[in-house]
């Protein structure tokens, strides 16, 4: 019997490219109907956790670049969804967080894409994000060498 070819690490990327661009759709089309962008979604996301978060920090967690970022988060301050306040350890720097009609908007989105989204099965939701957030370390790790 032949024994079966190992996975190529381009095999992985495109696996891996194939399933974000996917999920990514999916996500994108529950987030229409609440009125919400694909990066909007992943700075509230951020947000939602009340801690205030700096902006270069929310660049890094939604994956945009600091000017599109700085347009995006004075739309969502236009909307009264964000504000922004002095970080007070560090006056030089601005924290971002979540209004209380930020908070609401947050909550609908999440229950909206919780609806939206089919879990893999028992214990594979967990399984896949851990594989998922061992091999981005691995790779963040690598990069700094």
């Amino acid at each position: 019997m032949p024994t079966p070819t190992p996975r190529r690490p381009d095999d992985l990327v495109q696996l891996l490219t194939r399933a974000e661009r996917l999920a990514a759709r999916r996500l994108q089309a529950v987030l229409e109907k609440e009125g919400c962008s694909l990066d909007a979604w992943r700075v509230l996301a951020l947000l939602s956790d009340g801690e205030g978060h700096h902006m270069t920090a929310i660049a890094e967690a939604a994956f945009l670049p600091p000017p599109t970022l700085t347009k995006l988060v004075d739309q969502l301050v236009d909307q009264n969804l964000v504000h922004r306040r002095v970080d007070p350890f560090d006056r030089r720097r601005v924290l971002a967080h979540l209004t209380p009609r930020g908070r609401e908007y947050w909550q609908r989105l999440d229950r909206a894409v919780r609806a939206g989204w089919q879990p893999l099965g028992e214990g594979e939701d967990e399984l896949l994000r851990s594989l998922l957030d061992r091999l981005a370390a691995t790779l963040a790790e690598s990069a700094r060498v």
